[in-house]
């Protein structure tokens, strides 16, 4: 395989190299070197297939940042992409790879207030990055000038068509100056995707990087609900329920990764801390350290495990939910490799369900809620460890000291109470249930409600009874839970309680269809639209896709399918719900 090049010798200036440092990266992802020198070098129109996961922000990011002009009063640069999230997502990743340069980078997207959005656009915008719907908004309002631009750039095509917005993003790239240059990104390339290229874009480069094997078969990918002042307990539960517990625990600032390791140290735990303050000398002891197994928990910030390369672990810990898809997708992948199976275990707290939401669409995974395990049952599955290990050890060679020993013990108590006795001095702490901390024994669930997506309407002869009918009837969720219906000529929207949310997501996964036929809306405003299709001009070209007679027969209510391709697991550790 050949061997990469460093960010250095890509043509990247000081200042974009100084900022890549502070956030850890060292050497580009195999997208980032391929494409880099291509925009850095030329005017080229470019098309870069490649999925989540593989550094395609900071490839079209950075020759950006190097091109445009300082001091410019247009707007030099649109990104595209279909979501809100990912739009923040990219904009904050633009941020922090400009280094010293004082580029105004700003995302524009449904259900933020359009009047801040103007006021800020007025003041002068170098890269707006926003959801189509809302950038022709602007467009409409004459608020939004693209006429200089030097970039346009498509990120997530094939999710933009899939999410009805083709027509919305050929409308802003008419308003758009023939000489700028097109960056259209695309982990598939439909059909309708080529058209899109072949009408807007020049004669363009292909590069296609083979995504790496994201999330395997060998991979168990669960969640649990967990307040924060409980997270620390729960992980404590997971450590002590397995019986070689050797992982990674993810948290997103060096002071958590302090005072968890140290928590950790002061409950009997092999415990190391990996964060941007350890100098490199202590960085290799604590690495080669953990790699021999002299200690089998490592807890990091992102960038501080940059360049970890383990293949045996058995758990990778998000103690604190990734920022985006691309880190869960990082951290995810360093279990489940080499033939070995693994463990991916993500901590929510109820505020952050949308999120997690976001990051199983983007990433394309199903992460299984699972509950934790009790008290009683990790001080269970220790004693079966410790009695197994009795028995083991029975079968070696004893020195005739502990022989001795164990006659003068007997000589004065019977087997069972010197047996007990010996257990209680050795293992006294180690088996006392009253050594964790209670956490809710009801796992509290995600409060409040919100809004979902479904691909049918009137056009499917669909009264808004039908449709509470039909939801009910796939997922099993009492027609009480469904309220605020909205019915439209080919979707509709419904509100739901989160827990009730969850359900009729995964009842409607194994459908067969390219879309999900439910899934998340993103509010906007107070009204309930939907940001996903920011306006009902855009959402009425979507397809409603089937027929309603033989989608309500098709549907098993089952659909938790792992779309890795493998066979999904249950780990018999956790209950699930």
């Amino acid at each position: 395989m050949e061997k990469l090049a460093k960010f250095a010798e890509l043509g990247i200036s000081d200042n974009i190299l100084q900022a890549l440092k502070k956030k850890g990266f060292e050497e580009p992802t195999p997208i980032q070197a391929r494409i880099i020198p291509i925009i850095l070098d030329s005017d080229k129109d470019l098309v870069g297939q490649a999925q989540t996961g593989t550094g395609k922000t900071a490839a079209f990011g950075i020759p950006i940042l190097e091109k445009i002009q300082n001091n410019s009063k247009n707007v030099q640069a649109i990104i595209l992409t279909p979501t809100r999230e990912l739009a923040i997502q990219v904009s904050e990743e633009i941020n922090s790879l400009k280094g010293k340069k004082r580029f105004q980078v700003v995302p524009i997207y449904g259900g933020q207030s359009i009047e801040i959005q103007i006021n800020r656009l007025k003041r002068g915008v170098d890269i707006v990055v926003g959801t189509p719907g809302r950038i022709k908004d602007h467009l409409r309002r004459r608020t939004l000038d693209l006429s200089e631009v030097s970039f346009a750039v498509l990120d997530e095509a094939d999710e933009m068509l899939n999410m009805g917005f083709i027509e919305d993003v050929e409308e802003i790239l008419e308003a758009t100056n023939e000489d700028r240059t097109t960056l259209l990104f695309s982990a598939t390339m439909p059909r309708e995707i080529k058209q899109v290229a072949k009408k807007y874009m020049r004669e363009y480069e292909l590069v296609a990087v083979k995504a790496e094997q994201i999330t395997t078969e060998l991979t168990d990918q669960i969640y649990f609900e967990v307040s924060r002042s409980d997270k620390f307990e729960a992980l404590c539960r997971i450590i002590d329920i397995e019986a070689e517990f050797y992982g990674i625990i993810f948290c997103r600032t060096k002071v958590d990764v302090d005072n968890i390791t140290n928590n950790l140290s002061d409950r009997g735990y092999e415990a190391e801390g990996l964060h941007g303050d350890i100098s490199q000398f202590q960085r290799e002891k604590i690495l080669n350290k953990f790699k021999k197994k002299r200690s089998n928990i490592l807890v990091a910030t992102d960038v501080a495990a940059r360049g970890i390369d383990v293949n045996d672990l058995s758990h990778v810990i998000n103690y604190a939910i990734p920022q985006d898809p691309d880190s869960y997708v990082h951290r995810i992948g360093r279990t489940g490799r080499a033939g070995k199976e693994g463990t991916a275990i993500t901590f929510i707290t109820p505020d952050e369900y949308r999120k997690l939401r976001f990051i199983q669409k983007i990433a394309k995974t199903d992460i299984r809620k699972e509950q934790l395990p009790r008290a009683k049952e990790v001080i269970n599955a220790k004693k079966e460890r410790l009695k197994n290990e009795i028995e083991e050890i029975a079968q070696t060679v004893i020195a005739k000291e502990f022989y001795d020993l164990a006659e003068s013990l007997l000589s004065n108590l019977e087997p069972e109470t010197a047996l007990a006795s010996v257990l209680k001095h050795t293992f006294k702490d180690e088996l006392n249930v009253e050594n964790y901390n209670d956490i809710r024994d009801s796992y509290p669930q995600i409060k409040g409600k919100t809004r979902l997506f479904v691909a049918k309407g009137k056009k499917d002869n669909l009264s808004k009874r039908d449709l509470v009918d039909f939801i009910c009837q796939s997922s099993g969720v009492d027609q009480r839970k469904i309220q605020d219906v909205q019915l439209f000529e080919i979707y509709s929207f419904v509100t739901v309680p989160f827990q009730e949310a969850e359900r009729i997501i995964d009842s409607f996964k194994s459908t067969g269809r390219r879309k999900p036929l439910v899934e998340m809306a993103q509010k906007r405003g107070s009204g309930g639209s939907s940001d996903r299709g920011e306006s009902n001009r855009s959402s009425s070209r979507r397809s409603s896709g089937g027929d309603f007679k033989r989608s309500r027969s098709n549907h098993s209510g089952g659909g938790d399918s792992n779309r890795s391709g493998g066979k999904k697991r249950t780990n018999r550790k956790y209950r699930s719900n």
